[in-house]
Parts: structure tokens; C-alpha cells; sequence
């Protein structure tokens, strides 16, 4: 929903790819069930040194089950405390397009010291992600331009661009893809889990999603509610059927609205004075600046240390989302912001904005927004949207709700999407940020009130995407370890005050979720 839009795109560890369907590297036909997993040694670079990793077979049609299958990529870390060890925690990353061998490998070690050793941890890289099988649409290193993956519409509202793009995408997906792409969806991604768990020959599986894996959680809890044990939901968006991504990339913009104010806040303040990071004497000025910057980006784009690639109002207006996931990115945009600001200054592009994404990853990301749900296809339907939107939410400049390849897909969802509701155990623990740049809070609350009882809010007063970091410091971390440890939830929903985030980020420490830090975010 990770990166960041989950997404770690462009990022993420290469593994078996096919190009097209003309050369496919998945088995022509496989097992009907769920077989034995063999697990090797997989440490990867920074991660601990027990990792593991294995291969699940499953079907590409799961209506085909003795049709084609491709290969997951499966991980886990072993509890080190095996006399304490009471279950599977199964890790479901963001995206889409996050990959669950990364995230195991940089937050696995902080859980398994924060649980105890209470639990193997489990996850998995989803179809086309990391060391599972993948299918890209080959397209063109400007379309896999991660400005243009994420629809930002022209200087002025002017979506011509997007609408030729989107047509281009959707047409070279629907040559290229092939049935491999077209199972890119939130509801395989359940029925993949579903292979995991029987795989594991574990009756019932605890789970902690974040971000995007908030829904695919949500989605596995509604279809196999059997086999939830504890259950976390961490930064959610709203599950409404009818829109899912689509809303959620929606709902960015006041997400965008709610949190800006604490970089604000902290690009103001006289100690920013210390690093020559200070944009403005009071808060409210600092919103002006940057959107001026960004106008004047946009009618004439600096040049970079990137050949032909300039900074434009839109890498600047992405740089701003992206620095919002967590307030350790503030320090690097407020000197993006202080370098652009001086007309002979060398510009230095943002991480990530300089190379195309690799096309396997730009095909997960944009397929399963459109295979998991319908799109309108009206451009003037869009057009208008766009231009409503950048009056109401400047900063976000009607990307938004800009259209995406999706409102040219080929083909129709294959199903509907799960219908979210408070039929089933009462097991489920959110935990969200008040200020959530990307799943903002009252998308949350809807989740919540379709979850009815089975569910209890723990709402943090902070700013950022990700609330869970496992190092017992918080309210909200102490809530969610003590439920996954003793399975005792609050007894109604909790509000937790902000703790410690007065700390200058330029010195604090992030533990930071698999989608932070990339320039195209999560659309959930």
C-alpha cells in the first residue's frame, strides 16, 4: 500500500524473471497440494546470519490447479528460544511489490529479540518479487520511469501525457504479460498464504501486516478465519470493495495534508539554524516556500548531476511524500529544498530518481492495482478530478487521483474483492499512526468499523508510516508486543500520546518498515 510506495520499487532483489511468456521459467504443470518445504541458508547483506529461505510451487490458476505453477520465494528465522516458541508469526510486507525476504531480514532480528523468541518468523516475496518467479511486460525504460509509474500530470493539471502513457502501459502489458501477470492480485497473494500455512503444517498461523499487507491480512482473516491466531494490522487503509487502490491512492492527498505540518513545524525551529536546515521563521511559511519552488520547478527544472535528468516541480513534490513516511527523512529534504533555492548551487537528484525501475517490479506494482479492482474509464472524468484535486491539496498537485494504465487494462478483475466485515474471532490488533502520510488515519477508522468486534484501535499521536518498530519504547509498540507475547488486547480502543518524538531526527534512530526510503510509494 512498501514502498516506499512498499514499496521498495526498484530496489528489490533480483530473482528468477522471465521477459515474456514466450520463455517461460515457470513448471509447466505442478502439485495439487501443498508440498514439504525445503529450507537452505539465505543471508542477506545486513541481515542475520540464520536466515532461511525455501521454494513453495503454486498453481498460476489456482482454478487450474493441475495447470501451470510458478515458484515463491519463502523465509524465515527460526526462534532462538526454542523452549519459548509458541507459534508462526507470518510477516506480510507492503507494497504492492514488497518483498518478504528483505523485510525478515532488516526488522526480523529486532521482532525475534522483542517476541522472545516466541514465534518462528515467516514471510514470503508475493508473485514477481525477489526469488520468486516473475513475468515483466517489457516496457520501455521512460515508462518504468518512476515519475511516470506514479501518473504525475503536467505543469498546470494537464493529464495528455498520462492518458498516451497509461494507454502504452496497458497495451504492452496486455501483449507481454501473458496469464503470469494477470495473477498479480491481492487475492492470490491470500490463496498463496493459504498454500504457506499448509506447507508449515501449522493449524493456525499469527500474522503482522503492514502497510498494503494490512489488506492482504485483513483479506486472509476474512477468508480463513480457522486458522488466525493473533493478528496485527500496522498503517491501514480503507478497505472499501469498491475502490481499495484506487482509494487508497486517493486518500494520499489529505494523508499528504495531515502530516506536512510536522515537517513544518520542524524545519522552523531556531536549532535547524545549527545545520543551515531552517526553510522558514514560522511553520506556516513553510508550505509557500514549497509550493513556489515547486511552480517555478515546473516552468524551469534545474539541471542535476544526473544527465537529462532535471529536477522538476514533480521530483520535488514526490521528494516531499517521500520524506513524509518518517521524520528522519526531513533533514534531507529541507537541504533538497535550501539547494534548490540557490540558483548556483549543484543539484544532487533524491535516491532512486536516477534509473529506471526494473521492469519485473514495475509490472507487480501496476498489475495488481488493476487486477484487483474495476477503474473508471472516463479521461474527462479524470481530467476533472485533477484538476479539483491540486486546488484542494496543492501539495500532492492532483497525482492522486490522476488515471493510472488501469483505466485502459485489457482485462476485468477476475473477481471481486473481499468484503471486509465482523464476522469472525475477535483477534485482531491495528495499531496506527494519527498523522500517516500514505494510509491516512480515517481510512483506518473505516477499517475498524467494518472489523466491528473482532477488532481494537491502538492510535499513536505521530507522524509518519509504520508504527510498529519493535523496540518496546512506545505505548503502541508495548501494546502490540504484549499482545502477540500474552494475547491480552486492550479492552476497548486505546489513544496512546506521542512518546519521545521531540528527538532531533537528525540523531535518532528509525527502524524503518521495507517500503521507506523509495521514491515511489505504497498505494496502501
Amino acid at each position: 500500500m512498501k514502498h516506499t510506495i512498499a514499496l521498495v520499487l526498484g530496489v528489490l532483489s533480483l530473482g528468477a524473471t522471465c521477459l515474456s511468456p514466450s520463455a517461460p521459467c515457470f513448471a509447466a504443470t505442478g502439485p495439487t497440494s501443498a508440498t514439504t518445504l525445503s529450507w537452505n541458508p539465505c543471508a542477506q547483506p545486513d541481515g542475520p546470519a540464520d536466515q532461511q529461505c525455501a521454494d513453495l510451487s503454486v498453481p498460476v490458476d489456482y482454478g487450474k490447479p493441475d495447470g501451470a505453477h510458478l515458484t515463491l520465494r519463502v523465509t524465515r528465522l527460526v526462534s532462538d528460544r526454542p523452549a519459548a516458541r509458541r507459534g508462526t508469526l507470518l510477516v506480510v510486507p507492503g507494497g504492492p511489490g514488497g518483498s518478504g525476504v528483505d523485510t525478515l531480514a532488516h526488522t526480523g532480528p529486532a521482532m525475534r529479540e522483542a517476541l522472545h523468541g516466541a514465534y518462528d518468523l515467516v514471510s514470503l516475496d508475493p508473485r514477481g518479487v525477489g526469488g520468486s518467479t516473475a513475468v515483466g511486460c517489457g516496457l520501455s525504460a521512460d515508462d518504468r520511469d518512476v515519475m511516470n509509474l506514479r501518473s504525475w500530470p503536467g505543469p498546470g493539471g494537464d493529464i495528455t501525457d498520462s492518458v498516451a502513457r497509461a494507454h502504452r502501459i496497458a497495451d504492452v502489458c496486455a501483449r507481454n504479460g501473458g496469464a503470469v501477470v494477470r495473477s498479480y492480485s491481492t487475492a492470490n497473494e491470500v490463496r498463496d498464504i493459504e498454500r504457506l500455512r499448509q506447507a508449515l503444517a501449522a493449524a493456525k498461523v499469527s500474522m503482522y501486516g503492514v502497510s498494503y499487507g494490512t489488506y492482504v491480512t485483513a483479506a486472509y482473516a476474512q477468508e480463513h478465519p480457522e486458522h488466525t491466531d493473533r493478528v496485527v494490522l500496522d498503517s491501514t487503509g480503507d478497505p472499501d470493495p469498491a475502490r481499495v487502490e484506487r482509494g487508497w491512492l486517493a486518500n494520499t492527498a489529505a494523508g499528504a495534508d495531515e502530516r506536512f505540518p510536522d515537517f513544518a513545524r520542524w524545519a522552523a525551529e531556531p536549532a535547524r539554524d545549527r545545520n543551515g536546515l531552517r526553510l522558514a521563521q514560522h511553520a506556516s511559511g513553510v508550505e509557500p516556500l514549497v509550493l513556489s519552488l515547486a511552480d517555478r520547478l515546473d516552468r524551469a527544472p534545474r539541471a542535476t548531476t544526473t544527465p537529462h535528468k532535471p529536477l522538476t516541480g514533480d521530483i520535488l513534490r514526490q521528494a516531499v511524500q517521500q520524506a513524509l513516511y518518517s521524520d528522519g527523512g526531513f533533514p534531507a529534504l529541507a537541504q533538497l529544498i535550501k539547494t534548490a533555492e540557490d540558483p548556483h548551487a549543484t543539484l544532487a537528484l533524491p535516491p532512486g530518481y536516477a534509473t529506471p525501475m526494473p521492469d519485473r517490479d514495475a509490472a507487480v506494482f501496476t498489475a495488481t492495482q488493476c487486477n484487483d479492482v474495476s477503474w473508471p474509464r472516463d479521461v474527462h472524468g479524470y481530467a476533472r478530478a485533477v484538476a479539483t484535486d491540486r486546488i484542494r491539496h496543492p501539495l500532492t498537485a492532483g497525482q492522486p487521483v490522476n488515471l493510472t494504465p488501469c483505466a485502459f487494462w485489457h482485462t476485468e478483475p477476475a473477481e471481486t474483492p473481499v468484503h471486509i466485515t465482523s464476522d469472525g474471532p475477535s483477534n485482531i490488533l491495528m495499531l496506527q499512526n494519527l498523522r500517516d502520510p500514505v494510509t491516512p488515519y480515517f481510512g483506518a477508522l473505516r477499517m475498524r468499523t467494518a472489523l466491528g468486534d473482532r477488532a481494537r484501535l491502538v492510535t499513536v499521536d505521530q507522524g509518519g508510516h509504520g508504527a510498529y518498530h519493535a523496540d518496546g519504547t512506545t505505548c503502541g509498540d508495548r501494546a502490540v508486543t504484549g499482545y502477540l507475547l500474552t494475547g491480552h488486547r486492550p479492552s476497548a480502543d486505546l489513544r496512546c500520546p506521542s512518546d519521545d518524538f521531540g528527538a532531533d531526527p537528525l540523531i535518532r534512530h528509525h527502524v524503518e518498515h521495507d517500503h521507506t526510503g523509495s521514491p515511489a510509494d505504497d498505494v496502501g
